[in-house]
């Protein structure tokens, strides 16, 4: 794929990260509750930790490494979010993740990005398996899961260490099969 792709839902568009989403992404990725959910966002959130970011979102997915999504909502052109998938090309899978700024939580918002991924990732990317992982303290990222129709494979006891403090995740998966099953009308 060259060209960035384009994913919209009823309310989001998804679209390639650009250097204009930096001080949105410092204003909402600099949230204590944020960074103590997501490994690779630190608190406080600066904007060369932003640059940094996005640079890595478009060197990553020139090499096939990574497909990052800035979230817009439709009627907004500012930068919410992002979620992507971290692709393995070996074994044909990737790992989803995801994050929304705190003015946005609880509108099923995240949801419906995460849905419009699935669904890039098995019908345009042709994933075999797409995974994620959450910390067990985090009911509502586990509940995105959850209503997109992923399972719950295992529980990563200590897995992160996180200021000192050992983290226990859970697992999440989807395969292309399970996808294809729950898609599909009986």
């Amino acid at each position: 794929m060259k060209t960035f792709p384009e994913l919209y839902t009823n309310r989001l568009k998804l679209r390639k990260v650009a250097t204009d989403d930096l001080n949105a992404l410092v204003r909402y990725a600099n949230n204590k509750k944020i960074s103590e959910n997501i490994l690779n966002i630190t608190y406080p959130y600066k904007e060369e930790d932003a640059a940094f970011w996005i640079d890595l979102a478009i060197k990553t997915y020139a090499s096939g490494e990574r497909v990052v999504f800035a979230i817009n909502l439709k009627e907004l052109s500012e930068f919410i979010g992002a979620i992507g998938l971290r692709i393995d090309t070996r074994h044909n899978h990737a790992e989803l993740g995801y994050w929304i700024g705190e003015p946005f939580w609880g509108k099923g918002l995240m949801t419906e990005a995460v849905k419009e991924v699935l669904k890039f990732g098995f019908g345009t990317l042709h994933l075999h398996k797409i995974f994620a992982t959450v910390f067990t303290d985090n009911s509502a990222s586990e509940r995105t899961l959850i209503n997109n129709g992923l399972v719950k494979e295992g529980e990563l006891v200590d897995q992160y260490k996180v200021d000192d403090v050992y983290k226990t995740v859970y697992q999440y998966r989807l395969t292309k099969q399970e996808y294809e099953k729950a898609i599909s009308p009986i």
